[in-house]
């Protein structure tokens, strides 16, 4: 799984429109095929911050969106950070849930 991180800064007179515009984003990207997920969110306590995450089955499924017109939209959209913008991908080898803390508290015999 490859996961997609976008964080942009985006100034309070303006947050509301950008927060639409990506908003807007989100049904189309979750109909690409190999989505996984997707999701917007605002981190607490920086109230400029909007942050957009994707989850992709493969490579191959984020190199198809990565050319399609949802993702031209995306980077459109970023350029109006009000800050340089933060685009990162993750290789995600294994997920682990509450198992691995159950795990690891668990005692050694």
């Amino acid at each position: 799984m490859i996961i997609e991180f976008v964080r942009v800064s985006v100034p309070r007179t303006k947050k509301q429109e950008f927060t639409k515009a990506l908003e807007s984003l989100v049904s189309p990207i979750q109909g690409q095929p190999g989505c996984l997920g997707c999701r917007l969110f605002q981190a607490w306590p920086r109230q400029n911050g909007l942050y957009f995450e994707v989850r992709w089955e493969s490579q191959e499924y984020l190199v198809h969106y990565l050319r399609s017109q949802d993702y031209k939209r995306l980077l459109l959209l970023i350029e109006l950070s009000a800050t340089p913008p933060v685009v990162e991908f993750f290789n995600v080898l294994e997920i682990r849930g509450l198992d691995l803390a159950e795990h690891a508290r668990t005692p050694l015999e």
